[in-house]
């Protein structure tokens, strides 16, 4: 008895989970984009999102505030999402303390960050010394370090999308993505949300 493959079924890119995906990666794009413009040696920056038809119904005086693309984007996709950067991000230690004391209220669908991290080749980090100053001295000065400006967003209802920037290919043609890039950075944005 034969079988033949079973063809393809078709997806749904229209479906709700897909446009939020969709709309995810946009915006994370968009912000990896826009800290990129400012160059290298950054702070955490730390972005709410918000579904912008649903901003726009709770503060209509926001769309005198966006593009023209941005209203007709967001009126054809009620996933399209907004950024808002967040400032005055209380003091901490390092960045899973900040992320460990944020929270967000219900009218905010998801959360953003981006964080520069310096990352060795597999392997290298078992040469470095146990002191932690002299390891950060070695780190810093490794001939195979690779600056990377890491851009992580999740959504309250499960998807993420990861952008991945090295200042050795510094160019918008040459930024990774995925959803689980960095599964870490993503689960600790997660968990602002919970």
């Amino acid at each position: 008895m034969s079988t033949s493959p079973t063809p393809p079924q078709p997806t749904d890119d229209s479906s709700s989970d897909a446009r939020a995906r969709r709309a995810l990666a946009d915006a994370v794009r968009e912000i990896e984009h826009h800290v990129a413009s400012a160059g290298w040696d950054a702070p955490v920056r730390v972005f709410a999102l918000v579904r912008t038809q649903a901003a726009l119904e709770a503060e209509p005086g926001l769309a005198g505030q966006l593009d023209a693309q941005v209203l007709a984007a967001a009126r054809a996709d009620d996933q399209h999402l907004t950024s808002v950067e967040q400032e005055g991000l209380p003091s901490a230690d390092d960045l899973e303390h900040l992320l460990g004391g944020l929270t967000w209220p219900p009218t905010v669908h998801g959360a953003a960050v981006t964080v520069e991290r310096v990352v060795l080749p597999p392997g290298a980090e078992e040469d470095l010394p146990t002191d932690p100053e002299a390891a950060l001295a070695a780190l810093l000065s490794h001939p195979q370090r690779q600056d990377v400006r890491l851009a992580v967003g999740v959504l309250r209802d499960g998807p993420s999308w990861c952008a991945v920037r090295t200042r050795a290919h510094d160019s918008d043609d040459a930024v990774g993505q995925g959803p689980d890039l960095v599964p870490g950075l993503v689960e600790a944005v997660r968990a602002t949300l919970a």
